[in-house]
């Protein structure tokens, strides 16, 4: 597994959807997956975690986050699910019997080959490059502009920081 099969498998759960504008809807796709999602206050550091709960996949998100990180919280840990599934279901049992891969500091480094398929297979499904190419062909303005990019980082529903990055790498 690499980043380039990380993003083709998240192309492809997002075209079967059939996610025609964005934003995408990635509590819909955690769900048509039949991925459970839990929202509670975690220490600040930690943004989500993925961990089995009697042989079914869910996701606990930071619910004091702004709602645009929990979204991509949400797509980084259904990446860990989709991508990884194995490694999750194999992992230590801890915190009080559950099996999870955290998503903190460390992982946000990008150091670790999971992490980064795991980002990004999150930007890919947030962000599609079909849709990312469809809003940037409706304007001739200059992707330098500001105001532009925080508009279209508002329509995904995802900070500007992660639109840049995507944009970056496109």
């Amino acid at each position: 597994m690499n980043e380039l099969e990380a993003y083709s498998q998240a192309r492809s759960l997002v075209n079967k959807l059939g996610v025609k504008s964005p934003p995408v809807p990635i509590d819909r796709l955690a769900k048509a997956l039949g991925v459970r999602i839990e929202y509670t206050p975690f220490d600040d550091e930690l943004s989500g975690m993925a961990f089995m709960r009697d042989g079914k996949p869910v996701i606990g998100v930071n619910s004091s986050h702004h709602p645009n990180r929990q979204r991509f919280t949400i797509a980084h840990e259904l990446a860990h699910v989709v991508l990884h599934r194995s490694k999750l279901e194999a992992t230590v049992l801890i915190d009080k019997g559950k099996n999870f891969i955290p998503r903190d500091a460390t992982s946000a480094k990008g150091i670790d080959p999971f992490e980064m398929q795991a980002n990004a297979f999150a930007s890919e499904v947030l962000m599609p490059e079909r849709l990312i190419r469809q809003v940037l062909a409706e304007s001739s303005r200059d992707i330098q502009d500001d105001d532009w990019l925080i508009s279209i980082a508002n329509r995904f529903r995802v900070s500007l920081a992660a639109l840049q990055y995507r944009l970056a790498r496109l």
